[in-house]
């Protein structure tokens, strides 16, 4: 794998690619990211993302069927690999470790 860590950005987007399994593609990303998140992220980054966790070996992409509702064109659809699965437990996991230490406060005045 090309670089050890991944960013919140990066997570999110692992994390969306494996929420819709077989319709990930950077619209069907991008629309699910506001949907989910509340965040707006343009399909440019969304784009850098899918194509920076490809070259992480995080997710893998293959060319969907030209339609012409999208004039002849076609779609990248991306696969979340065991790695990419790997690194989502190992991130989750150390979330969940820190999440637990932290100490029980009374917030309220």
């Amino acid at each position: 794998m090309k670089g050890d860590n991944i960013g919140e950005l990066e997570e999110l987007v692992l994390l969306l690619v494996g929420v819709l399994y077989e319709d990930a593609y950077g619209v069907s990303v991008l629309k699910e990211m506001k949907e989910q998140t509340g965040r707006e992220v343009n399909i440019s980054a969304i784009h850098a993302v899918l194509n920076r966790l490809e070259e992480k070996g995080l997710l893998t992409s293959d060319m969907g069927g030209a339609s012409q509702v999208r004039g002849g064109r076609r779609k990248r659809y991306y696969t979340l690999t065991s790695t990419g699965r790997a690194v989502l437990d190992q991130v989750k996991s150390m979330r969940d470790k820190l999440y637990n230490q932290l100490p029980a406060l009374n917030f309220s005045a």
